[in-house]
């Protein structure tokens, strides 16, 4: 009773927040063709589109760069996925991906989350991916999935370029796809996420996976030290296991960089010498909480090291002669 009190307590603090659970079936097959989807312009190169998924209606946010239509090129596809209780939209507002994917000519994918009624909690939105969302019977790995599909049936992507990134629940979305969707997904991304412990658990991917998360070690809602009565995994703990399945070196490399001239400093943790030359790397903020960190307040951009790190691979590990100098965390190809 009191470890059920504790979680219901937990929940409330995080919708305040935005932050993950999925059901996990990596050979779910998707019938596209009786998929039928509406689509509707909503801005600049944006549409929203809406579908039946599971008898629940969903919907995605694209935006596809004004290049798009001006070559015959394959395109990168990178899903950002919401936090807890949040929005595809204010997900949008605030990562602001849409100059990167111009710049890179990339297809950038917004899901939203579907809401959620438990005897636990009750929120406009999320992803089921374990922990605190246990009770959700909502399949987002499928619902993930059945967007790609649709995007893939009608956009000229790179199926083996296909990136999830996320803030906190979709952090946890994020790895979830890791472990039960390593048959399209090449590499992911976490901002303040982490693995819930049935993630953890049951994680089965079939390829190194190139791994980047992005932490705070003053985050209350999901504590680097992890949550053992949520189930929620240590940063430190997920980071050993993606580097054990990528066949990484165990000793890590550290790099500590000072920010605003010594009025803080950034930590850039990586795991080399990897199967397929899938990294695993960690940018550790030791004064950031539960935040999605940008030039202004820790003078780096999250979505900037998301994109420049995800870029480098492909599904079968680091594209060969990419060169990518950009990533503050020091990798670089020749």
């Amino acid at each position: 009773m009191k470890s059920r009190l504790l979680i219901v307590c937990f929940v409330f603090f995080l919708m305040s927040c935005g932050g993950g659970t999925s059901q996990s079936n990596e050979n779910l097959v998707n019938d596209v063709i009786s998929t039928k989807e509406s689509c509707v312009s909503v801005g600049l190169n944006t549409e929203r589109c809406t579908f039946m998924h599971n008898e629940l209606e969903r919907f995605y946010f694209i935006y596809k760069p004004e290049s798009l239509s001006q070559n015959n090129n394959e395109f990168p596809l990178l899903f950002a996925l919401h936090g807890y209780g949040s929005s595809a939209a204010i997900h949008k507002s605030y990562t602001q991906y849409e100059n990167l994917a111009e710049e890179n000519q990339f297809i950038l994918v917004y899901p939203q989350g579907y809401k959620l009624e438990t005897v636990l909690t009750n929120s406009n939105s999320h992803w089921n991916s374990g922990a605190w969302t246990i009770g959700s019977d909502v399949d987002d790995v499928d619902f993930i999935d059945t967007v790609i599909n649709l995007v893939k049936d009608k956009e000229n992507i790179d199926a083996n370029r296909i990136y999830s990134s996320g803030m906190s629940n979709g952090g946890f979305m994020s790895y979830h796809l890791a472990c039960n969707l390593s048959n399209k997904i090449a590499a992911i991304a976490s901002v303040t996420g982490s693995m819930s412990k049935q993630t953890f658990d049951s994680c089965s991917p079939n390829h190194p996976m190139p791994i980047l998360q992005i932490h705070g070690l003053v985050d209350l809602t999901v504590p680097y030290n992890g949550n053992d009565t949520i189930g929620m995994k240590s940063i430190d703990s997920i980071l050993s296991y993606w580097a054990n399945n990528n066949g990484c070196n165990p000793e890590r490399i550290i790099q500590v960089t000072d920010y605003f001239n010594g009025k803080g400093s950034i930590d850039f943790i990586n795991y080399e010498s990897c199967m397929n030359n899938a990294d695993v790397s960690l940018i550790r903020i030791p004064s950031m909480g539960h935040t999605w960190p940008s030039k202004d307040n820790f003078n780096i951009s999250a979505s900037e090291e998301i994109w420049n790190f995800l870029s480098q691979f492909n599904i079968y590990g680091k594209i060969n002669n990419y060169c990518c100098n950009k990533w503050s965390g020091g990798y670089q190809r020749t």
